[in-house]
């Protein structure tokens, strides 16, 4: 499959919204690129390097890194898409309503490939006055909201005030549709296994290295072959993750844009609104809209 037929195979190509997805607080507001153009400060462009292609046997997925939150395992998974260590490798752990585990670069490639484990990235200080969140409730109390576009939290920010550094504590949690990374029973074991939360992934937050999310392909996320079965049998024919290919690696001329709705629009201030009036959080927010040109 070549690229060209690879891009133009995603669900989103071709001036059509990646809607956010509906959740019990309503549905994020849809988006086309007619509103990109007539609104631009309502959207930012998603950066190359930050996003990357993932073809796999089930579909097409585009994930976007936030190397704020988790730099050095931002860094170490472009290195091993680069090198085109994740091709051909299988999507060998997957829980429903839990996640899609993949990226056994060991298996396919030998131990050689490696490029070694890391210290652990569960959590970060941030300053609310540079990392900005668009907030669950009032702003200098909040503890989570959204950076563009991806949920956050933290400490409540008024607490940055009284803190040593002017910051305060702060992480992504493991909503639908994060990408994390997976570890042995060592919190400084990572290294090439990664997992994309399908459904709910919060008993894991500030224990696992959170460090980007699915923009487009969460419905491909969800149908990836489920396994191993409970006796611990291996997955029959497991889904293959065929290849990974960071964007900023993409011919300019054949590269899409990625547009991501910002969360300081009217809509949604309602919608961080209604979260906050039924005491809900972050993860029970729809997901933020993405276009794709």
């Amino acid at each position: 499959m070549t690229l060209r037929t690879l891009l133009s195979g995603l669900a989103c190509i071709g001036f059509v919204a990646c809607a956010g997805a509906q959740s019990d607080l309503g549905e994020a507001p849809s988006a086309t690129l007619a509103d990109v153009q007539a609104s631009p400060d309502a959207w930012r462009v998603a950066e190359p390097e930050n996003l990357v292609l993932i073809d796999t046997s089930v579909g097409e997925i585009i994930v976007e890194l936030l190397p704020e939150v988790a730099p050095t395992h931002v860094a170490q998974f472009r290195n091993y898409v680069q090198a085109g260590l994740y091709d051909s490798t299988v999507f060998h752990r997957v829980i429903k309503g839990f996640m899609a585990q993949g990226g056994d670069v060991e298996t396919t490639h030998g131990r050689e490939a490696l490029l070694g484990q890391m210290q652990s990235e569960f959590t970060f200080r941030s300053d609310p006055k540079t990392f900005s969140i668009d907030p669950i409730g009032h702003a200098d109390s909040a503890s989570n909201g959204f950076y563009k576009g991806f949920p956050i939290q933290s400490v409540a920010q008024f607490m940055a005030e009284m803190s040593f550094d002017g910051k305060v504590e702060t992480w992504m949690p493991h909503c639908e549709g994060v990408l994390s990374t997976a570890r042995t029973g060592d919190p400084n074991s990572a290294d090439a296994q990664f997992f994309m939360i399908s459904d709910d992934g919060r008993h894991l937050d500030r224990a696992y290295t959170a460090k980007g999310r699915v923009l487009v392909g969460l419905d491909v996320v969800k149908a990836i072959k489920l396994g191993p079965v409970p006796d611990g049998a291996p997955i029959s024919n497991p889904d293959v993750l065929r290849s990974a290919v960071l964007f900023a690696d993409i011919p300019k001329a054949d590269r899409p844009t990625v547009y991501v709705q910002r969360t300081n629009t009217p809509e949604w201030a309602a919608l961080l609104q209604a979260a906050d009036n039924a005491g809900a959080d972050i993860c029970d927010l729809p997901t933020v809209p993405v276009v794709v040109e």
